[in-house]
């Protein structure tokens, strides 16, 4: 019966939305082509940018500082290379201060002038210094690594992936050459740094072919990732989760060299040493390059390797998201669910102007939630699922326009039929409004056509018929089958009738669905039936307060009487059916906790027993408070009451929920005017650790209660087999 009744809701909201659901397909068919043809591409890089710009600003991050290399320090050197000497210099001084590493992002496959013999012996001395290499590709032939630096392996390259767009988005970390994989210079910087911490390269348990870091998994990118069509993805690529310019703390060499730097700011770091002089052209666009309001400066190349080394920490040390994309399937479906949104915003709104703010406010939710999944570490489109919500919202509008006009024609031929039927007849749109009528209608129900036209029932008849007719209406266009049904019907001069009505459902060419019926006043037939039918129904009232009755005694024989909690046989059995329950679900963890209020005895003295009463009625609503809706609260009796906590993961939950209980009752009590103040003393027992059976598990609840009082009360105490 189920199965049949769950096919029968599926055919119908197929026969009803398919058009719906064949435009959203279409739609987004078209949508995903242009999105394999790359068309989009370029939008959903800006689209990417500009969450790179929105995102609040980080921290700097200290563990990386950068010397550079500026206009000034040329005109100070006086030469470009810089001399190896002056550069044996500043290797020295740096690794005087004890860095974690030292990576030289300047090409040194030449000697330049005097000092390569120095240059030669800060390489093979300094055991943490990397130089760059840089491989051969299309745009540049290649530059060799300085000679010692590749005999000692501390060299890493420094090629850079650069989109059609000529910006940065994704980082190398291997390159494969000549069947040895050669680590990029971030990762080789990184590696130090994180050795020392005890955290070396692995291979990620969910793909050995992955790479792994302390918790981290880097997934290599794939060539139709985010927003890329057909992407060049050799090597082990990453999207890049750049920060944004001037995160890092920045010196510069001259300023290195005559000891203008405290020797804290590069203890422990890892000193990346680059060029940031215009005139030496070393400068690289990422999506900070660039934005909706301004044109901002490219970056240097050492920072972009200081963003990526960045990456690779963050990421490890400090839980700092990696960007993650949808599967192409999840991408799919997520681009069919908002032109879905789109093509029924349209259908059901049918305003212009409501749909309009639909499709707004629709926009405006599917840039916030790429925005806050962004935010989280994803990258999720945004341009093709906004083209599919627009582009399914124009084809719907141009196909109500054409509804529009069919039913034009359909009114016409439809009112023409019925004026020639002597009985009352009516014609609804799906939407339960009247469309057609004829004049035998009108005259039935006492208003003038112009009145009807366009209106409900719930705009002209009594609001509990109207929602009869509603209901009897909606059936026949749910299931498209022809009804005949009885109902009393008011007419304007406040005359009741009763009619049997006889609705059938047309389509038009244009597939506009239409409900006709045919109204037949069967008032006087029907009014013994009537009399009889009252009578039947002050027989089933009386059945209806018996069973109430009835209700009442079995709810009195169970809960108390003044707080309206479960009492002490009601307590026993929830105890019984939650252990049995707990046994046959592998031992749950079952908390029980026996309450008693510390001074509840000298309110009854002080006070009188009424505000004890009111006092005690308090309590029952502030432990509902405190508990969720799956826990028994019970009042045995007195200012006793117990708390059964089912399904706990562990039993430090349940001193976390006594923390609330003794939280909540330690709060002021207005009684009648006076403020009142009581604690409570909670033991807790727990199942199966404590017993498996009830009493067991009630005495050792009790004596931790006990115990809870004699240490002190307002306290709560586990039962002395934990």
């Amino acid at each position: 019966m189920l199965k049949a009744s769950l096919w029968n809701r599926l055919k119908q909201w197929s026969q009803k939305d398919h058009r719906l659901l064949i435009t959203s397909a279409g739609v987004t068919a078209a949508v995903i082509v242009l999105r394999l043809t790359s068309i989009l591409q370029a939008s959903e890089f800006a689209a990417l940018d500009q969450l790179f710009h929105l995102r609040p600003p980080e921290r700097i991050d200290d563990r990386i500082v950068i010397v550079e290399i500026n206009e000034a320090d040329l005109q100070q050197v006086g030469q470009w290379p810089i001399p190896d000497q002056v550069m044996a210099q500043l290797l020295q001084k740096l690794n005087s201060y004890q860095p974690r590493a030292i990576g030289l992002d300047i090409y040194r496959d030449l000697p330049v002038e005097l000092g390569r013999a120095e240059f030669i012996k800060a390489f093979k001395t300094i055991p943490n210094l990397i130089g760059i290499e840089k491989f051969q590709d299309s745009m540049s032939p290649g530059v060799p690594p300085p000679p010692v630096s590749n005999q000692r392996k501390q060299v890493g390259f420094n090629n850079v992936v650069v989109d059609p767009d000529g910006k940065v988005r994704r980082s190398l970390l291997y390159w494969h050459i000549k069947g040895e994989d050669r680590k990029s210079f971030a990762l080789q910087l990184a590696s130090i740094y994180l050795k020392a911490q005890g955290i070396t390269p692995q291979p990620a348990e969910i793909n050995p072919n992955y790479l792994q870091l302390g918790q981290s998994v880097f997934r290599p990118f794939m060539s139709n990732d985010g927003g890329y069509v057909r992407a060049n993805a050799r090597g082990y690529q990453v999207l890049a989760n750049f920060r944004r310019p001037g995160s890092f703390r920045t010196v510069s060499m001259v300023d290195v060299l005559t000891d203008r730097v405290p020797p804290s700011l590069m203890r422990s770091r890892i000193i990346l040493i680059g060029s940031t002089a215009p005139s030496l052209q070393d400068f690289f666009y990422t999506p900070y390059s660039s934005s909706l309001i301004k044109e901002v400066q490219p970056i240097s190349g050492v920072e972009v390797h200081a963003s990526f080394v960045s990456q690779i920490l963050s990421a490890t040390l400090d839980g700092r998201p990696l960007i993650r994309v949808l599967g192409t399937p999840v991408e799919w479906l997520w681009i069919f669910a908002w032109t879905s949104l789109g093509a029924s915003l349209i259908w059901k709104l049918r305003s212009p102007r409501r749909a309009s703010f639909g499709l707004l406010l629709a926009g405006a939710t599917l840039a916030g939630g790429c925005y806050l999944a962004f935010l989280a570490g994803w990258w999720v489109p945004l341009v093709p699922p906004l083209l599919g919500l627009v582009g399914s919202a124009a084809v719907v509008t141009s196909h109500l326009a054409h509804l529009k006009e069919e039913l034009k024609r359909s009114k016409e031929f439809l009112q023409t039929v019925i004026n020639n039927i002597p009985d009352p007849v009516f014609v609804k749109d799906k939407d339960h409004r009247w469309i057609i009528l004829n004049q035998a209608y009108c005259k039935f129900i006492g208003y003038p056509l112009e009145t009807l036209m366009e209106k409900s029932d719930y705009d002209i008849l009594p609001k509990h018929e109207a929602e009869i007719f509603w209901n009897q209406d909606e059936l026949v266009f749910q299931t498209g089958e022809p009804q005949e049904n009885e109902a009393e019907f008011t007419d304007s001069f406040g005359t009741t009738h009763l009619i049997s009505t006889k609705k059938s459902l047309h389509k038009d060419a244009a597939g506009n669905l239409f409900l006709v019926g045919v109204i037949r006043d069967i008032t006087k037939s029907k009014r013994t039936e009537q009399e009889l039918r009252q009578a039947a129904a002050e027989l089933t009232r009386s059945n209806v307060e018996l069973k109430l009755s009835e209700d009442r005694l079995r709810y009195l024989a169970y809960h108390d009487a003044l707080t309206g909690l479960g009492n002490r046989k009601r307590f026993y059995e929830c105890l019984s059916q939650t252990l049995d329950w707990a046994r046959s679900n592998n031992n749950q963890l079952v908390a029980l906790m026996f309450l008693d209020l510390d001074g509840f005895k000298q309110v009854n003295d002080t006070l009188g027993h009424d505000t004890g009463d009111q006092l005690l009625k308090v309590v029952a609503q502030r432990l509902i408070g405190s508990l969720r809706s799956s826990d028994v609260v019970s009042r045995l009796g007195g200012d006793e009451f117990t708390v059964i906590v089912p399904g706990i993961p562990q039993a430090d939950y349940a001193a976390t929920v006594a923390e609330k209980i003794l939280e909540s009752l330690s709060q002021v009590f207005v009684l009648e005017g006076h403020n009142v103040f009581v604690t409570v003393s909670i033991g807790i027992s727990i199942f199966p650790h404590d017993g498996q059976g009830e009493e067991l598990l009630i005495k050792n609840a009790d004596m931790a209660m006990y115990r809870a009082k004699q240490l002190g009360r307002n306290q709560h105490q586990f039962s002395n087999s934990l």
